[in-house]
């Protein structure tokens, strides 16, 4: 078995990989991943390229050379990771965002579709974002069926891409599934998050970045907990479902 992990290099996908192929020894794993200023190979120090792992450096937003992998690792399950994901960065500059996050999925979607044809024992697995519905209020918790209400140009990449991955699967019977997940913690995050970034600047004895009145209110995920989410819903969700996945 076969199993492409976009965005291998970056904060969830290193977590993905390496408790991956611990825990699947008979699978091969393809880490595709276009190494931006967010994937760090030093995460994956531990694997090297061989018969159970191998590093694809491509940008998902190139369909051609998606293709060419395709062929190359004719995937039976995508986990489609890969995103740019930081919020003021697509203030700044959304472009990127949609390149990555709306045509790459697409792009993802178009490949898979050609060349798994009808084949109902394969997966397409999304892994997006709990900002897809915007803020949360002080009580109560996101729900499968929350109204999405993207609030920056990341979240609402993010719920175009989700959009297409449904979409798919109704037009043309694409085997997907989807999680959206709350915001993760853990080894090996990219240092301008918040909670990096906080434990940093206490280091340094910095201020504390603090973002409006402080009243902002997240439901925080281990990200090996995250992890063991997205392969029980490979393993045992429901085909064309949406599954939540937080700390809680």
């Amino acid at each position: 078995m076969i199993v492409w992990v976009t965005g291998g290099a970056g904060f969830i996908g290193s977590a993905f990989l390496l408790g991956s192929i611990e825990r699947y020894p008979e699978r091969r794993f393809v880490n595709v991943d276009k190494l931006t200023y967010a994937g760090n190979l030093g995460s994956l120090a531990s694997l090297s390229e061989g018969p159970r792992y191998r590093l694809a450096r491509l940008d998902i937003a190139d369909v051609e050379a998606l293709d060419r992998l395709a062929r190359e690792e004719p995937p039976d399950a995508i986990v489609h990771l890969a995103a740019e994901s930081h919020v003021d960065r697509s203030i700044l500059g959304p472009r990127d965002f949609l390149r990555t996050n709306v045509e790459g999925t697409f792009n993802l979607l178009e490949v898979a579709r050609k060349h798994w044809g009808k084949r109902k024992d394969r997966v397409f697995h999304h892994v997006s974002t709990d900002e897809v519905y915007g803020s949360l209020g002080p009580d109560g918790a996101f729900v499968e069926t929350t109204r999405y209400d993207p609030s920056s140009p990341y979240s609402a990449t993010k719920a175009a891409s989700d959009h297409l991955v449904r979409a798919w699967a109704r037009t043309y019977e694409l085997p997907i599934k989807i999680t959206n997940c709350s915001n993760n913690y853990g080894p090996r995050q990219f240092p301008e998050k918040l909670i990096p970034l906080v434990i940093g600047n206490l280091i340094a004895r910095k201020p504390l970045p603090i973002y409006g009145k402080g009243e902002n209110v997240r439901d925080w995920l281990f990200v090996d907990d995250h992890v063991e989410a997205i392969w029980a819903v490979i393993e045992r969700g429901e085909p064309g479902e949406t599954y939540n996945v937080g700390g809680n």
